[in-house]
């Protein structure tokens, strides 16, 4: 598997996922401002990928505040925080990164500030590797659900690249295919992004893991027709009651498949459940730029001047998910006492 995202030298380097599958490129930030602006722009995406970034972001930032005193530091590393936690709304995890690099900064009141730069250099090595173990984790836990011959219908990239590395929902995958289950994957093209045809397709490519590319509105008919076994996502926030926001299209794909009877599973770590939003309707759903639709490779596609509407996320309700796969474990309806039970495990 190709490393996300890594530390090379003073500098954060990044797989460049705009360019994929066509072109393997480096994406080199020199200090936090770059972080950010790849995550806006895309060059990093998924929500534990966004996490991971935001700890180096924040901690490639620090090394770079020249001053003595802590009080000093704190409050420049503070106005860093402030900006990294605005770069995207939806996905909880780039919040919890942010406000994990803030706590150590307060614990180290009083501290020499190079020992300070430091600590937060290992505390986003700590978040990358933990990442990478949690993955496996959803993974070992995940794949118990996969049958031996399973057709599993994917949408957007809940892969290696959408996290520190080996991937939720294809980290299920993964582990299912290790543990000798040899089946196929169905992977929706995911516009207007196509993360599915550019970054699924090709993660399992490189995997040996049989995949096939559909349309986005090919999933129900398939369902339909009985092709497909279980449907698997990642997801960029869970809220305290199950509810899932994730790449605009999983709604759809999940009321289909409760439709046809079809299981709907989600698998993210404990980090994209947000215990402090009640439900998915106070999830904040980023809006993006209507050029990502009416333009293709900066080629307009559509009548000049139409009105565009471009949701990256939508959300789906608790009672169209099966279960909610993580790391410490599987829960299943309902999902307010589940997901507790998860958290103090």
């Amino acid at each position: 598997m190709i490393p996300t995202i890594e530390w090379r030298g003073k500098t954060v380097r990044m797989i460049d996922q705009r360019k994929l599958p066509g072109k393997i490129e480096w994406y080199t930030c020199k200090g936090y401002k770059d972080v950010i602006k790849a995550i806006e722009k895309m060059v990093i995406r998924g929500a534990p990928a966004i996490g991971v970034a935001a700890g180096m972001g924040l901690a490639l930032g620090a090394l770079s505040i020249r001053v003595r005193s802590y009080e000093k530091f704190k409050d420049r590393f503070e106005e860093m925080a402030g900006r990294m936690v605005k770069a995207r709304p939806t996905a909880v995890n780039l919040r919890w990164a942010v406000e994990r690099m803030s706590l150590l900064v307060d614990a180290m009141a009083g501290k020499d500030v190079e020992e300070t730069q430091r600590a937060l250099k290992k505390e986003s090595e700590t978040i990358l590797a933990e990442d990478i173990d949690i993955n496996r984790k959803i993974g070992k836990n995940g794949q118990r659900l996969i049958p031996k011959k399973a057709t599993i219908l994917t949408h957007c990239n809940a892969g290696s690249l959408a996290t520190g590395g080996y991937g939720t929902a294809l980290g299920v995958v993964r582990a299912a295919h290790e543990a000798g289950k040899k089946g196929e994957v169905i992977a929706d093209e995911t516009r207007p992004w196509f993360q599915g045809l550019r970054l699924t397709a090709f993660e399992l490519m490189e995997d040996g893991i049989p995949v096939t590319v559909i349309t986005d509105n090919a999933a129900g008919s398939l369902m339909y027709q009985n092709k497909i076994d279980l449907v698997i996502t990642g997801a960029d926030r869970i809220a305290a009651n199950g509810d899932v926001a994730n790449k605009i299209g999983t709604y759809q794909v999940a009321v289909l498949a409760k439709e046809n009877k079809i299981p709907f599973y989600v698998a993210a770590p404990l980090s994209t459940i947000d215990m402090g939003i009640k439900s998915g309707d106070m999830i904040p759903v980023e809006e993006r730029q209507p050029k990502e639709i009416s333009h293709f490779r900066n080629y307009e596609i559509g009548p000049s001047g139409v009105k565009i509407l471009n949701p990256a996320f939508d959300i789906t309700p608790n009672k169209y998910v099966t279960a909610i796969i993580t790391e410490k474990g599987i829960a299943k309806s309902p999902y307010k006492a589940a997901i507790k039970r998860l958290f103090k495990k």
